[in-house]
């Protein structure tokens, strides 16, 4: 495209792209973004390095023209975006990333890759923790996927309200608390149990986690109990990794409290999901480690999330542009988008408003009395820093607290259903596309 763009003369045409989705994946009434901050950091060090142009040109994939653009590239651009940690909805502009056709249409991928991982990780971490109702979860899921892909779904885990990671370079990287425990293997490495036990807990001491239930779980609590209390502590933890969940943690929390170990908290795993989590509320569970069904999106490893012109200048002036095909039709325009809530605080509607200039949109947004979503991500092709330093993950979990808690009750409910509050499209500069204000269709 930037090709053919180039040869056209078109290729530095101003232009608006738009991430959104056209609808959520099944059972989901929001979505979550996740991934701006590791968005920013990629585009920051996106260029083409000498390896790379010399591949393109081997391959004769585009002209020596391209090839001079490519060496220079850096997006120089414009980006406004929903911040890290909000909840979305069905046409939520989540992303408007403003500069030439050409820089533009390169980011495409990159973009994309990113956010419809991320924020698919972040959807089930946020669906998985309003099952657990409070109680710490701790994502377990790098043996499930890509050893990138793993780090990268520790951190949308914790936006989405996951408290720690198995996964050290997650940590390291982001600075997220590392947990784990031993596997089976440890246990069956030694003569004994008994032996297994005591070799952890001489290592990392009483208030460490084993893990009960390579043989008999009844007979490994017991064990376990006695190796703390023999390093002349309580125990910190047992993990249960099989059979009936729900039955065996009572089992073991009344075993526990006969045993006087009254403080040994009892955390379970084995491929848990949002529905096994919520099923196990009623059991005397403290927290659950969360593997394989977290890093793939529990059954949807992709937003759904698409990157679409909306927006270019021509001769004529600026000029909405969509696509009319039919079951993927596009709203054209330059968006920027509001939430409007009820008398008891809770959203009842996002509001998109496409226009010619963001300063129409956001005074439509203002008049309308709607809370502005959208933020600058990237000015004149610089990173704005507070969405990808230090702090920037703690405060992507909080801000996607306050916005689920925000939700109309129906929106927290697991179970199949509409998004959680409808999407309103206005445009207040239209084109001669004409735009459904009730549906927002094209």
């Amino acid at each position: 495209m930037v090709d053919a763009a180039l040869k056209a003369g078109t290729a530095l045409r101003p232009s608006v792209f738009e991430v959104f989705g056209r609808r959520l994946p099944t059972r989901r009434r929001y979505g979550v973004v996740a991934g701006i901050g590791r968005l920013l950091d990629e585009l920051e060090n996106f260029r083409f390095s000498a390896d790379e142009i010399d591949y393109l040109s081997r391959a004769k994939i585009v002209s020596d023209e391209t090839l001079d653009f490519l060496r220079d590239y850096r997006f120089g651009g414009t980006i406004t975006g929903y911040p890290e940690g909000e909840v979305f909805f069905p046409g939520s502009p989540i992303l408007v990333v403003e500069g030439s056709f050409a820089e533009g249409v390169v980011l495409e991928t990159l973009v994309l890759s990113i956010l419809n991982h991320d924020s698919a990780v972040a959807a089930a971490a946020s669906r998985m923790a309003t099952a657990a109702h409070g109680r710490p979860l701790l994502e377990m899921g790098a043996r499930r996927t890509h050893e990138e892909a793993a780090v990268a779904a520790a951190r949308a885990a914790v936006v989405g309200g996951f408290a720690a990671t198995s996964v050290l370079e997650a940590g390291r990287r982001y600075g997220i608390k590392a947990i784990g425990t031993a596997a089976h293997s440890f246990t069956l490495l030694h003569d004994s149990e008994e032996e297994a036990f005591a070799a952890q807990v001489a290592a990392l001491g009483p208030a460490t986690t084993l893990l009960v239930d390579t043989y008999d779980v009844t007979v490994g609590v017991e064990r376990a109990v006695a190796a703390a209390r023999a390093a002349g502590g309580e125990l910190g933890a047992v993990r249960l990794d099989s059979g009936d969940l729900v039955a065996q943690a009572f089992q073991v929390r009344a075993q526990l409290d006969e045993l006087g170990a009254t403080s040994t908290r009892i955390t379970v795993t084995s491929d848990l999901d949002e529905f096994a989590i919520a099923a196990l509320n009623a059991a005397p569970v403290d927290s659950y480690g969360v593997g394989t069904k977290l890093v793939t999106g529990s059954g949807h490893p992709t937003a759904e999330l698409v990157y679409k012109l909306v927006a270019r200048e021509g001769a004529d002036g600026w000029r909405e542009v969509a696509k009319k095909s039919s079951s993927k039709k596009s709203v054209g325009g330059l968006k920027r988008a509001g939430r409007l809530y009820g008398s008891d605080g809770h959203a009842v509607e996002e509001l998109v408003v496409a226009g010619t200039t963001s300063e129409q949109t956001l005074a439509e947004i203002e008049r309308q009395g709607a809370r502005q979503l959208m933020v600058d991500l990237v000015v004149d092709g610089e990173p704005v820093a507070e969405h990808r330093d230090s702090g920037a993950l703690v405060r992507a979990q909080e801000r996607h607290k306050l916005s689920r808690a925000a939700l109309p009750y129906a929106g927290w409910r697991l179970s199949d259903g509409e998004p959680a509050i409808a999407t309103r499209h206005v445009d207040v500069d239209p084109s001669d596309d004409e735009v459904d204000m009730e549906s927002g269709h094209a």
